[in-house]
């Protein structure tokens, strides 16, 4: 983690020297040649951070050389806030100038004799580095940037399973438990047995899911908050309405529980309650379950403990995942380690033989025909492959059948290209365990994933570190996560070799070497195959959090671990162990209720702080915006802010939000912030800032185009009143451009900004600016206009040629030629469209459209038609307010990839089509808003009910008119 950190202040070396040149003139030769002895001194890091666990006094040098690299990225910061803080606020003579410039002249002496200072530490360290035994390594990892590489990457994005193994008869049989016997079902076993592995399985069995008539999934985890879970469960269970949510939400617990309880008895529900972990966190959760009063409903539950398993019911169906035997850890290990696929080495040996024999003075006089080549060749294919299978059988052997370690195993081997790369990662297990206590035949868990840590490259470990700043069992949206790796500078552009990749695709990338490497899970994937969200399995944040409280990364203060001790005690203790270590650099805040203090007690000394995240699972008030300077006076060094949900009434951001001139994250989303002052425009860093709070006006001054570096602007639906016209056209940095503001630009700004990706805009002169032959708008990915005559239809979408996504709102009365339409178009939604013409022989011809909506009056016939072999890739399919839809067939052949369906409040619509009963892949089927005799017709006995019986999940809701 040493190599990262000190990579992280070169690289950031490097940019100040270039953006803060006007500050830093006259000590910018020290910086420059700082860098390079941290540049030197990387090589040798590489060892370091890989032997610290084996001797202390290396773990000493490591963060020794940590913090130094730290206190020469602060210096530099420091001095350059004070510099533009103080030409900011003006001269009033010539006399105050020139006091400004020899205080100037001045602390540049100062910075520069302690730039020396730390010079002549990392003198000392490194001379110190023969006493350690530590080498210079200069294995460098790139990841992706071979053209193979990527393709391959490309094509791993798009597959979404979850390989398993000798699962399937206790699927079978705990699905047949919740299907014909009563009582709770307890799934009980040791951690990275696979209890929650198994548990989805058997939750989307066929035969589960044609049982029940609703479902419901929660994580409980060791911080269970009992009112989270059981809304959550409700509105699953019920799938409320905006209004009704909101309902549900103001209602008290015992009025909740209620509610809870009877929805359990009206309907057969299933209910998951996974990582339960204490008897009285499930005597807190019970009374919303009438699990021995119904022999409809019931509930499945996970835990790593017996007395738990057993506490509900003692004579509960228990059942033990037992640990994968030898044959089958090593089927697993072969699916995540691609065994079968890319044994390594093989074709490097062949070559190495080959020319081995060709340097032989013997060679000439060798007979070698074709065949005994071919034969010789595959001698030493079949002797790699049995040594492969050697080593692997081994570290697979020391897994003891843990399918979390034997994965975990997989993924790091994945990445391991020759044999001599297995057998270090061999001989690194053994080393493991000398130094653990265990037996040295046996590996855990535990060991597996520390060695899975240590093995990443460099690069990778902040972003996994990272990582540690979000709750238990959260699922993580990787967009704004990614966008905080590069606010962070953990990450940069890339050459590819053909153009420069964005620092958030390589970020992107990043994140997918983890999840290859089986140490992030990926829960939802895009239309693009990108991650959307995901999430770590708890042992794997345990390591998480443990490494990065153990590498002073970050500390976690939460709150409600900090009310059952005595005032301040808990954080104090906290953040007097992390300032043994050195400065705290990263704060995350995870609140249980509101917000009284921005800075918790014992963290306002730590004006180095860098990030600052507030989490939060329900609505979170502050007091007041006011206090929040105390934030922007404390922490001026700060680059991430996150104040995502918090809410105090309203009002102003305090004027000292310009004080953070480092800032380059700023989410605003959902709070309550009404009006921003004028020295937001001070921010000349920021990449990202997110403005889509809960109000749909905010005052917004006009000092967004001086923000030239944005990368990223999220904008509220109005921006104020003023008369004042922006200049956008600055911002030739954005990739993402939410709500254009029509009322504050000129709409011809946009052509200038030509590195757009994502763009919201519902100015109905949007269409013109595509007159001009020249406009096209060529990475755009995202787009979402309103249409308001023909005619610029078919502009706008030939001059967006690669767009991902397409929404469009607003008459269009005929849809334009498939062959106008974007090749690469994968999710349409059309609203309000109009169309009197059929729709679906145009858009079944779109070779990659995978979700599809029509919404709101966007088809006013009353007959659509799906044809043999259209809409190839279409996964979802949503028909929304279509009132004079009558009759909608579909051939056998259409759609024969369709996963899910929903029709809502299509009143004319009398059945459902035929043709579904021919497409196979449809599992999912939700009914919304119909006429009564529609759902009588596809309940079981119904006479549709044969079209749709082999779909696995069938929701009927709100058919009762």
């Amino acid at each position: 983690m040493a190599e990262s950190a000190v990579s992280t202040v070169v690289q950031r070396l490097g940019d100040l020297l270039i953006q803060e040149a006007v500050f830093l003139d006259g000590v910018n030769e020290e910086a420059y040649g700082m860098q390079v002895e941290l540049q030197r001194m990387q090589s040798f890091l590489r060892d370091a951070d890989r032997r610290q666990d084996e001797e202390e006094s290396v773990k000493n040098w490591v963060s020794e050389i940590r913090e130094t690299a730290y206190d020469v990225e602060d210096i530099i910061e420091e001095f350059a806030l004070k510099v533009a803080l103080r030409r900011r606020s003006g001269m009033v003579n010539v006399m105050k100038r020139y006091a400004t410039l020899a205080k100037e002249t001045i602390e540049l002496h100062n910075v520069g004799n302690e730039i020396q200072i730390i010079k002549n530490r990392i003198s000392s360290l490194t001379n110190s580095l023969q006493t350690y035994g530590i080498i210079q390594r200069n294995d460098d990892w790139i990841p992706g940037l071979g053209r193979q590489q990527q393709q391959l990457r490309r094509s791993y994005s798009h597959i979404v399973e979850e390989d398993i193994v000798g699962l399937e008869e206790d699927v079978k049989v705990l699905a047949e438990q919740l299907v014909n016997s009563n009582g709770i079902v307890s799934i009980c076993g040791m951690g990275g047995i696979g209890k929650t592995t198994l548990a989805k399985k058997v939750y989307h069995n066929s035969k589960v899911r044609h049982h029940f008539d609703a479902f419901a999934w929660a994580y409980v985890s060791q911080q269970c908050q009992v009112r989270e879970v059981w809304e959550g469960i409700l509105f699953k269970l019920t799938n409320p309405s905006k209004e009704q949510r909101e309902e549900i939400a103001n209602l008290r617990d015992e009025e909740l529980v209620k509610r809870l309880y009877q929805v359990q008895l009206e309907k057969k529900c299933l209910v998951i309650l996974d990582d339960i972990w204490t008897i009285p966190t499930w005597n807190n959760l019970c009374p919303a379950f009438p699990y021995w009063k119904t022999a409809g409903s019931k509930i499945l539950l996970t835990t790593r403990k017996m007395d738990v398993a057993l506490h509900p019911d003692p004579t509960c169906f228990l059942h033990v995942p037992p640990q994968l035997n030898d044959d089958e850890s090593w089927e697993l290990f072969k699916k995540k380690a691609c065994v079968d696929n890319n044994y390594p080495d093989v074709r490097k040996d062949i070559a190495e033989n080959r020319l081995n024999m060709a340097k032989s003075p013997d060679f000439s006089r060798l007979k070698f025909n074709l065949v005994q080549l071919i034969l010789l060749d595959k001698c030493i294919y079949v002797r790699t492959r049995a040594e492969i299978e050697r080593l692997g059988r081994e570290m697979v052997g020391r897994c003891t059948g843990l399918p979390l370690a034997i994965i975990v195993l997989g993924g790091l081997l994945a990445t391991k290209k020759t044999i001599f790369e297995w057998d270090v990662v061999r001989q690194n297990i053994i080393s493991h365990l000398r130094r653990g206590k265990g037996d040295e035949q046996l590996l855990g868990v535990t060991e597996v994933l520390a060695l899975s840590y240590h093995e990443l490259p460099y690069q990778l470990k902040p972003c996994f570190l990272h990582l540690a700043h979000f709750p238990e069992d959260c699922e993580i949206q990787t967009k704004k996560m990614i966008r905080m790796w590069v606010a962070e500078g953990f990450v940069s552009s890339v050459y590819n070799g053909v153009e420069e990749e964005t620092m958030e695709d390589v970020a992107q990338r990043y994140l997918g070497e983890l999840v290859e490497r089986c140490m992030v899970q990926v829960v939802e994937r895009g239309i693009t195959g990108r991650i959307r969200t995901c999430r770590m399995h708890d042992l794997m944040r345990d390591l998480c959090v443990s490494k990065a409280k153990q590498e002073n990364f970050l500390e976690v203060f939460n709150q409600s671990l900090a009310s059952d001790h005595s005032a301040d005690s808990f954080p104090r203790s906290t953040v007097r162990e992390a300032r043994s270590i050195g400065r705290l650099r990263r704060l995350a805040v995870v609140l249980e209720g509101d917000l009284h203090k921005f800075i918790p007690s014992g963290y306002k000394r730590n004006s180095h702080l860098r990030s600052l995240l507030y989490f939060h699972e329900k609505a979170c008030h502050a007091e007041n915006w006011g206090s929040i300077k105390s934030v922007f006076k404390n922490f001026k060094l700060l680059r991430v802010l996150d104040l995502e949900g918090i809410q105090s009434h309203g009002g102003k951001l305090a004027k000292e939000i310009g004080n953070l001139i480092h800032l380059r994250f700023l989410s605003l989303r959902d709070t309550d912030i009404d009006e921003l002052p004028s020295t937001i425009g001070n921010l000349r860093y920021l990449q990202t800032l997110d403005l889509l709070t809960w109000n749909s006006t905010v005052q917004i001054p006009n000092v967004v185009w001086r923000l030239n570096r944005l990368r990223h602007l999220y904008l509220p639906e109005s921006c104020g009143e003023d008369s004042y016209k922006w200049q956008l056209a600055n911002l030739v940095n954005l990739q993402t451009l939410v709500n254009f503001p029509a009322e504050k630009c000129e709409i011809t700004d946009l052509v200038r900004l030509n590195h757009l990706k994502k763009l919201v805009i519902d100015d109905p002169k949007f269409g013109a600016i595509f007159r001009s032959p020249h406009v096209r708008f060529y990475r755009l990915q995202s787009l979402s206009f309103v249409s308001n005559e023909d005619s610029t239809v078919v502009q706008v979408i030939q001059g967006c040629p690669n767009l991902y996504k397409l929404h469009i709102e607003g008459q269009i009365e005929k849809l334009p030629e498939c062959q106008q339409f974007s090749a690469n178009l994968a999710k349409l939604n059309l609203l309000g469209s109009k169309l009197t013409e059929d729709p679906m022989p145009t858009l079944e011809k779109l070779p990659n459209l995978r979700i599809l909506r029509l919404q709101m009056d966007s088809f006013l016939g009353n007959k659509m038609v799906c044809l043999d072999k259209g809409f190839p890739q279409l996964k979802s399919l949503f028909l929304y307010d279509l009132p004079n839809l009558e009759e909608w067939e579909v051939v056998e052949g259409a759609m024969a990839n369709l996963f899910h369906l929903e029709i809502s409040n299509c009143t004319s619509l009398k059945t459902v089509p035929e043709g579904l009963r021919f497409i196979t892949s449809l599992r999912e089927m939700e009914i919304r808003s119909m006429l009564k005799a529609f759902r009588t017709r596809l309940e079981h006995g119904g006479e549709d009910y044969y079209k749709v019986q082999h779909v696995p999940s069938i929701a009927l809701r709100y058919c009762d008119y």
